[in-house]
């Protein structure tokens, strides 16, 4: 098993590996007691030495639950046990490497490296208390450097894991960033295509009522007339079909062949839509300023406001309506108004004229619709062509 496969390990399973790391040290601990330096008489294994062998297997096994007390446990047991040996015995620093590193993992920088500063201070004093002649020599510098080490691989592994934490985050909000603007897009989507389902349902059903509605007055009596109102029943279903193809064609793969690529109606094809409904409403079409091709977008949304508007004229008016279209060099205005009756102006959804408001909010413009004096419903739109491109 490689080193990281170790660390898996190691990680999977704490206390065990603690446990293990314990015992190795207090065995090591023992074991070495029997080893002098060369040229110097070989030293008896004491009480003492269990001691320390004691110390270093605790202070492994508590150092996740309580990593202060184990540190300062280890570091006030090493100063007697320094006086009594002549010198900091090895567990005893492994066991006070330990504590600090554990410790260096949650603690800041300036603390960790002041508390091993103090630790180390600490040791060195209980080494001249032993009697020592120098006051520095190689086993202080050792000490010195073991619990530095500790001090910054503890250190090291905080900043990493914190790294982690950061990317991980970010990655996460991220994540949910792009979650709420596609339920955003997918509202926005939702909202454009009801909105093109109710203009186009609005216009064509409406006029398909009123035929239906006209031919069961007429009655057999005039079968000419009756005829007539079907064959207009028949062409608004028909166009009204096709209009919700193109419509639902906007929710498939725009890869999909049988998508429909017709564009959509725009202030040309005005004309034909009064056309279409002068057997029912009467228009009166007038167009100021110099007529040119505006934007689609723009275009679109005129067209629309303009259905609309005059759909709820025919719904709710006596028969007419006054449709102006203006031409300004910075933008369309269109200006609708109806008679209708006190009793009908409260009619009516609300979606439509909330339609339009939208349509025309969605390229800067707006649009105005209410009572315009006793008996006389108005649409204004405004509808800029400077701030968007075709």
């Amino acid at each position: 098993m490689d080193l990281a496969g170790l660390r898996r390990a190691a990680g999977l399973r704490p206390h065990w590996t603690d446990l293990a790391i314990g015992l190795g040290l207090a065995a090591t601990s023992i074991v070495t007691a029997h080893f002098s330096p060369l040229g110097e008489p070989q030293q008896d294994v004491t009480g003492y030495h269990f001691v320390v062998a004691a110390v270093a297997f605790a202070a492994v096994m508590c150092r996740r639950r309580a990593p202060w007390w184990v540190l300062t446990g280890t570091t006030v047991v090493s100063v007697p046990l320094t006086i009594l040996l002549g010198s900091r015995p090895l567990a005893v620093t492994a066991a006070l490497m330990v504590a600090i590193y554990t410790i260096a993992q949650t603690a800041g920088r300036r603390t960790v490296w002041l508390t091993t500063i103090g630790v180390f201070l600490i040791g060195w004093l209980a080494h001249f208390a032993a009697g020592t002649d120098s006051w520095w020599d190689p086993g202080t510098s050792v000490d010195l450097g073991f619990l530095g080490m500790a001090a910054a691989y503890g250190d090291a592994a905080r900043s990493r894991r914190a790294y982690i934490a950061a990317v991980e985050d970010r990655a996460t909000r991220a994540e949910q960033t792009r979650e709420e603007e596609a339920r955003r897009r997918v509202a926005q989507e939702r909202l454009r295509i009801a909105r093109e389902l109710h203009d186009v349902a609005a216009h064509h059903i409406a006029v398909v009522k009123v035929q239906a509605t006209g031919a069961r007055h007429v009655g057999p009596g005039r079968p000419d007339q009756v005829a007539q109102a079907l064959d207009a029943i028949s062409r608004f279903a028909d166009a009204a079909l096709r209009e919700m193809a193109f419509v639902v064609g906007l929710l498939r793969d725009s890869g999909d062949p049988a998508a429909p690529t017709r564009p959509p109606c725009g202030l040309a094809q005005v004309t034909d839509l009064l056309e279409d409904i002068a057997d029912h409403l009467t228009v009166e079409h007038r167009e100021s300023g110099d007529a040119r091709q505006l934007p689609s977008v723009v275009d679109v949304a005129a067209y629309r406001i303009v259905l609309e508007a005059l759909t709820n004229a025919r719904k709710y008016g006596d028969g007419t309506a006054d449709l102006t279209v203006t031409y300004t060099p910075q933008a369309v205005t269109l200006d609708i108004t109806n008679p209708v009756s006190h009793a009908q102006s409260g009619q009516g959804s609300g979606y439509g004229i909330l339609g339009m408001c939208e349509r025309a909010a969605a390229i800067g413009g707006s649009v105005t619709a209410g009572m315009d004096g006793p008996g006389r419903f108005a649409v204004h739109a405004c509808l800029p062509t400077h701030a968007v491109t075709a």
